[in-house]
């Protein structure tokens, strides 16, 4: 099997990756007919409206976030997730009838938004770790890889689906086809051979666990650099519902039809990163920076385009610089964590990442409808590029490395760490001595020693 699906030779993985990726499709359907209910029907193009739907939809991660990772680490995790799957489905079914029945008003899509970002704030930190359950440690970023492929796959599907519907029969069915595709994911979880589940240790209840979580974070420079990083991109930069729709209809006059293409086109280059992020045995940080620079420049770009169809061929690349920052900082953290702590310290990490949002779609939002859709995507290239020159040159400066380049014959570029770094290299050195160890191994822990090293060199 191809190195790429390498997780899919698992039975319980590949029965979760089939029902992750038809609930994903529903997931795209709902998000892009909540979109385009608020945009055309209950307001007259209100970017603002939007910005404070999505917003409000991630808005509980901020104040549960830290508890669902408790239980996370607490709980059996499958239960957990087959609970919150089915809570989610049925305020998706809830929507849909509302729309269906001409009763919904911007109040309840509020509402709706804020119940569903409850439930999402206790069902992502299982999620992310279920997935350690489902494959071996050594397949665990290959399967974070997948996970993402599975979403951007679905991100082709989803949108386009739901722009047909809603042009044909309207927004109300494709919350309806949301509702019904959790039961697709209940129905797997309910089949997966609980046997050939991997067991994660169960943490036992006991005071100030959500400060330790806090600790850990806070002696791991590495963590910190990728939170910083994603929280920043993620509040200015990752809106792509709220500034696609804006620009589809506003910049470019397009309808329902158009605007979810863009979704779709934008899942071609996420979905390229996802399927190379599978491919990566060892994400690093210098990679979550790397990518988050080229975002940077892939949006700004994109921001400049000056018809619909070079806008959407240019979100291609932004796609994909987007995804490999996402996944490389996600398969960073989890495979760099002990299990014990994996769940709280997800959940610090989902909180910056999807906590974010609350605070910048409605100032994206409010960008985009005072001085123009395009300064609404402008924003998020300059503080791409802001975070990622800032967390470069710190790294560079707290961790005492060096970059070569080598252009003329095979392209590549190596980073090397400092002799005099508190014997990091002599470290190392021991480490490629042993005999015991493959070379694979060998680089594998010489690479932990130095994040471990970087880690306490404040």
């Amino acid at each position: 099997m191809s190195p790429t699906f390498a997780s899919l030779k698992y039975y319980n993985y590949r029965i979760w990756f089939a029902a992750a990726l038809v609930a994903n499709i529903g997931t795209w359907m709902q998000r892009i007919a909540q979109d385009w209910l608020v945009l055309t029907q209950l307001t007259e193009n209100s970017g603002t409206a939007v910005g404070i739907v999505t917003g409000l939809q991630f808005l509980p991660v901020l104040f549960f976030s830290a508890w669902a990772g408790v239980l996370a680490d607490r709980l059996n995790r499958r239960t957990l997730l087959m609970v919150t799957q089915g809570l989610m489905g049925l305020l998706a079914l809830g929507l849909g009838i509302l729309t269906l029945t001409n009763l919904v008003q911007l109040w309840h899509v509020y509402l709706f938004a804020f119940l569903l970002g409850t439930v999402a704030a206790f069902d992502n930190p299982a999620r992310q770790m279920f997935v350690s359950e489902l494959v071996p440690a050594d397949r665990l970023p290959n399967a974070v890889g997948l996970n993402s492929a599975s979403f951007n796959a679905a991100r082709l599907i989803g949108p386009g689906l739901s722009g047909l519907l809603i042009a044909v029969v309207g927004t109300g069915w494709s919350f309806i086809f949301n509702g019904l595709s959790f039961a697709v994911t209940i129905w797997a979880m309910s089949r997966m051979r609980v046997r050939e589940l991997n067991k994660m240790p169960k943490v036992p209840r006991a005071k100030g666990q959500i400060r330790e979580g806090i600790r850990y974070v806070r002696h791991r420079s590495d963590i910190i650099v990728i939170m910083i990083v994603v929280s920043v991109i993620s509040t200015f930069g990752l809106n792509f519902q709220l500034t696609s729709a804006v620009m589809a209809t506003e910049e470019f006059g397009k309808g329902s039809g158009e605007y979810g293409i863009l979704g779709s086109i934008l899942a071609i280059g996420s979905l390229s990163g996802a399927l190379m992020a599978a491919r990566r045995r060892k994400p690093r940080v210098r990679l979550v920076i790397g990518s988050a620079f080229a975002f940077g420049i892939a949006s700004g770009l994109m921001a400049l385009m000056p018809t619909y169809l070079t806008y959407a061929l240019m979100s291609i690349p932004v796609g994909f610089a987007s995804l490999t920052m996402m996944t490389a900082a996600n398969a960073a953290i989890q495979t760099s964590v002990e299990p014990e702590i994996r769940g709280r310290v997800m959940a610090l990490y989902l909180i910056v990442f999807v906590g974010a949002t609350p605070v910048g779609a409605p100032v994206v939002g409010w960008i985009a409808e005072q001085f123009g859709p395009r300064w609404g995507i402008g924003i998020g290239s300059i503080t791409a590029i802001a975070v990622a020159a800032w967390a470069a040159l710190w790294t560079r400066k707290q961790w005492n490395y060096h970059v070569s380049y080598d252009l003329w014959h095979r392209p590549r570029i190596t980073i090397s760490y400092d002799r005099d770094t508190q014997g990091e290299l002599t470290a190392v050195a021991r480490v490629e001595d042993g005999p015991q160890l493959t070379k694979t191994q060998r680089l594998e822990v010489a690479d932990r020693l130095t994040v471990q090293n970087a880690s306490h060199s404040k």
